[in-house]
């Protein structure tokens, strides 16, 4: 039977702790349960219990929790000499028939015997003891119970507590987040994302940074693992779910962090989301939970690109997480947890102990807040009085960017390093010459650097496995977001950023000129020209990364980064160098929401860089796929009627209306004979049931053109329901309900034994 590591939770969690056992183990009849540490019950229930075969227990129920910070020590009937005048007492009152001592010290059967003889004398009809191994038991023989309290998996032995396929599957992914699971709290928003997975198999967790995504995340994936049986895949790119999803084996996790970027919005992450939203839906079905994570600020700019009405559960399964809506008890439970299990020496958090209270209750206090004061890499110069710790959680983002202002060269070489890498620095590690230079250039090499990460593990940076793969990254994305403050403040450092960093990953981090994009490095005026000359090996000569520009994807890539990263003086410098741009934006492909040259050229005329000629052959382009039948965004989309005149607008009704309209019935018949029953009926429709509903918004004043058009829509309606499969559904599996903290009853500070 695995061990857990009781007495690391403090007090105030092992009193939840057994709150929780009551409810899952002795069933609904608990009626209440204080903190209070006076009245001579933590707890009180009536009932009827039965624990065991031949066992019964009745009447008015008293718990008490007796909880230890020492692993070794032994229960005494000394321990509960205080207990027994408050027990007489309730007797008298009819308050107690049973007392149920509940304890994570040791129990002998000597001092068990002792201790209930004082119990009965004092008037109790029965006792009973239960010590750290009965605790251990239940815990272990309950999955539901390690679900709502998810700290006991940083409390115990993984490889013990999962059976031997979940563990082999989930080890490499939770194992190297043990050290969080132990301080993790049940909040309400974890209790919204349970009943969001449950409910959909899917959840959107969405929040600012530092609010606690990715921890939530851990808590349903090592619960997911715990319940299910579930593989946990850990993954960072759409195509890699699609690529991993195994329909024959129903009880896959994926989790993906930072869903549409890491530190910024990157679109292309969106268009991947869309390509295989399909797939996802039929994921979902077949028994897959999926969990995505985002910053706030970057799914705001997601959303207009996401296909929200193809996959309405990015509406109904968000989950969003609010630092300021933390409930009192819940910020005072993050903080104990982080500063009990950190590295702190006991003197500190003696010192500390009486600020606490003000510290979580402060208007700027977020979950990082803790880890902070819990690592003293964070507080060497931190004077523990009052103003001073207002002042730490008040300056979080200045304070953190000190801290990076006093590291080592080689400290700072290994986080410049992993910021290149954007958050995703394999190890072993293997340079490119451009990396190996930027090392020198900062003074260091990769024997050093690798130094320097280690003295940096477990403060600032932090190995994981993430999709098969051991890397580092930053210990949280915060960090990433100050070093990014850094490079814009010293053009030496981004000198050396711009030369070092693969260009793949380069157009995905900074902005050129005066655009405003939150967490991205913007490249001054007079850095334009190193720009330039590394996106020139996107499309020159045979090297890694013009091979990478061979890919859709990857143009995609490079005209997002010209539409939304580049100010009007960079992007006419571009078109300069690069004059068959032009060539490419005059003449989109299909499907026109997809095509990178649509926004592109929509931004050149914007800044009045797209000639006559070009706009002119775009036009045309558009209003052929229009009077075809293939796209009606030249119809509908307000930024592609920009770049037509009002003459142009006027003649492109006339031709869909004389042409396209008598030729309705075939283009229906087109696309329904192109099905080739490899997805939904009504995915491989939806486009042209768009293409009908913008035709009748366009001739919506003509009342025989709406009555063909509704008849279009009738004919594919019908045929989807023809055609359309049932897709199997599995086995509905739920979490259950979770029930965040507690509020406090008592007057007992949660810090009472922060320092022990």
């Amino acid at each position: 039977m695995p061990i857990y590591e009781l007495h690391r939770l403090g007090w105030n969690s092992f009193q939840q702790l057994c709150q929780t056992i009551c409810r899952r183990v002795l069933g609904q009849t608990v009626q209440s349960f204080l903190d209070s540490n006076d009245a001579g019950r933590d707890g009180a229930f009536a009932g009827t219990w039965s624990p065991g075969p031949g066992e019964t227990y009745s009447g008015r129920f008293v718990i008490q929790c007796k909880y230890t910070a020492d692993p070794s020590q032994k229960l005494k009937p000394s321990d509960i000499t205080d207990e027994i005048q408050k027990v007489e007492r309730l007797v008298k009152q009819g308050l107690c028939d049973v007392y149920v001592l509940m304890t994570n010290a040791g129990v002998s059967g000597a001092q068990s015997s002792r201790i209930e003889a004082l119990l009965v004398r004092a008037g109790v009809k029965q006792v009973l003891i239960f010590g750290s191994t009965w605790i251990n038991q239940q815990i272990q023989a309950n999955r539901d119970l390690r679900m709502h309290v998810p700290r006991l998996y940083g409390l115990g032995d993984l490889s013990q507590i999962l059976d031997e396929r979940a563990y082999a599957q989930a080890q490499a992914v939770l194992e190297s987040m043990r050290e969080d699971l132990s301080k993790v709290v049940i909040t309400a928003s974890y209790a919204k994302a349970v009943s969001a997975l449950d409910v959909h198999g899917f959840v959107l967790l969405i929040g600012e940074p530092a609010a606690g995504k990715t921890t939530i995340a851990s808590m349903l994936a090592m619960s997911a693992a715990d319940k299910w049986g579930s593989s946990v895949l850990k993954l960072n790119d759409p195509g890699k779910v699609e690529e991993r999803w195994n329909p024959h084996e129903p009880s896959q996790f994926f989790w993906v962090d930072d869903a549409f970027g890491i530190m910024q919005y990157e679109p292309s992450l969106a268009y991947a989301w869309n390509r295989i939203l399909p797939q996802i839906k039929t994921m979902l079905l077949r028994g897959a939970k999926i969990v995505m994570t985002s910053r706030d600020y970057i799914y705001s700019r997601a959303r207009g690109d996401l296909k929200r009405g193809a996959f309405p559960l990015f509406n109904e399964s968000q989950v969003v997480i609010d630092v300021h809506d933390l409930a009192p008890r819940e910020r005072e439970q993050i903080l104990y947890n982080h500063l009990k299990l950190g590295t702190q020496p006991s003197s500190f958090k003696s010192q500390i102990k009486p600020h606490l209270p003000s510290v979580s209750g402060h208007a700027r206090f977020i979950p990082e807040i803790a880890r902070r004061l819990a690592d003293p890499a964070f507080t060497k110069h931190l004077h523990l009085t009052e103003y001073h710790l207002s002042d730490f959680v008040d300056r979080r983002e200045q304070l953190l960017q000190e801290v990076l202002d006093g590291l080592d060269k080689d400290s700072l070489a290994a986080l410049a390093l992993i910021y290149m890498k954007k958050d995703h620095l394999q190890s072993p590690i293997s340079l490119t010459a451009a990396e190996e230079d930027a090392l020198q250039r900062l003074d260091s090499s990769l024997g050093d650097c690798i130094d320097g990460l280690e003295a940096l593990n477990g403060s600032l940076v932090v190995h994981q496995q993430v999709d098969g793969d051991s890397v580092w990254r930053f210990k949280h994305p915060t960090i990433g977001d100050a070093f990014a403050a850094s490079l814009a403040r010293k053009p030496d450092l981004m000198g050396i950023f711009l030369t070092g960093t693969s260009v793949e990953s380069l157009i995905e981090q900074v902005v050129c000129g005066d655009v405003s994009i939150r967490g991205a490095v913007r490249v001054p005026r007079t850095l334009f020209e190193l720009v330039l000359a590394r996106l020139a090996e996107l499309t020159n000569g045979n090297n890694e990364a013009s091979r990478y520009m061979a890919s859709w994807h990857a143009k995609w890539t490079l005209h997002a980064f010209l539409t939304r990263r580049c100010s009007k003086e960079f992007l006419a410098l571009y078109v300069q160098a690069n004059p068959d741009l032009l060539e490419q934006v005059s003449r989109p492909g299909l499907a026109l929401s997809a095509a990178s040259e649509v926004d592109l050229a929509v931004r050149l005329h914007e800044f009045q860089l797209l000639p006559e000629a070009n706009r002119l052959a775009f036009v045309h382009t558009v209003s052929n796929y229009a009077i075809d039948g293939d796209d009606m965004r030249g119809l509908s989309d307000d930024d592609i009627r920009g770049l037509f005149t009002d003459a142009e607008r006027a003649s492109l009704v006339v031709s869909v209306r004389r042409q396209l309209l008598p030729r309705l019935r075939y283009v229906r018949e087109r696309e329904q004979d192109s099905y080739k029953h490899d997805s939904p009926a009504d995915d491989h429709l939806s486009q042209l049931l768009e293409n009908l509903d913008t035709l009748k918004e366009t001739f919506g004043d003509d009342a025989n053109v709406v009555d063909l058009i509704e008849q279009q829509i009738s004919e594919a309606k019908a045929w989807m329901d023809e055609n359309d499969y049932e897709t199997p559904r599995m086995v509905p599996r739920t979490l259950g309900a979770a029930t965040a903290v507690d509020a406090a009853h008592g007057a007992r500070s949660v810090f009472d034994d922060v320092d022990q």
